[in-house]
């Protein structure tokens, strides 16, 4: 008979050193199968946010071409010089989005934890904003969604 380690442990089961070896590898397993899953959502993560990215300079790009458009309405109604901060704003908007396109995402992650490092009130501040505004527009989507519904309510039913 092979020599094998028999324990019995605290609830009076009996350990053999097989059961041991079968259990640390099943944590083993386990633990990897952790760790790919969690690097595929890290990859999804990525490309969730590279899309992201794409799409707020694209919308940053548009804004600024509208804004460029609105400067000779702004020159002609109200003088030269307001359509020239229009054409300035235009102007840093189109850079940002220049700069946001030029970066990785985990440079602008990194970027983030910095700002918010330096400036936690203004971080604060703008997360609170952004909120803000968030919570409005989904208020406003559902509130909107509801009068469809209401509406559609009562086109079906027969006017007396």
């Amino acid at each position: 008979m092979a020599d094998e380690t028999n324990s019995i442990d605290e609830g009076g089961t009996l350990v053999t050193a097989e059961s041991t070896g079968s259990r640390r590898g099943a944590a083993e397993k386990v633990r990897e199968e952790a760790g790919k899953l969690a690097g595929q959502a890290g990859d999804k993560a990525r490309a969730f946010a590279d899309t992201g990215k794409e799409k707020a300079t694209g919308a940053l790009d548009g804004f600024s071409d509208l804004m460029r458009d609105a400067a000779g309405s702004v020159d002609e109604k109200l003088g030269e010089q307001y359509g020239q901060y229009a054409r300035s704003a235009a102007d840093q908007i189109s850079g940002f989005a220049e700069s946001l396109r030029g970066k990785q995402v985990d440079d602008l992650i990194d970027d983030a934890r910095e700002f918010v490092k330096k400036s936690p009130a203004v971080a604060v501040g703008i997360a609170a904003g952004v909120g803000f505004v968030l919570a409005r527009l989904l208020k406003s989507g559902l509130d909107a969604a509801g009068d469809l519904a209401d509406k559609g309510a009562d086109s079906g039913k027969p006017k007396a």
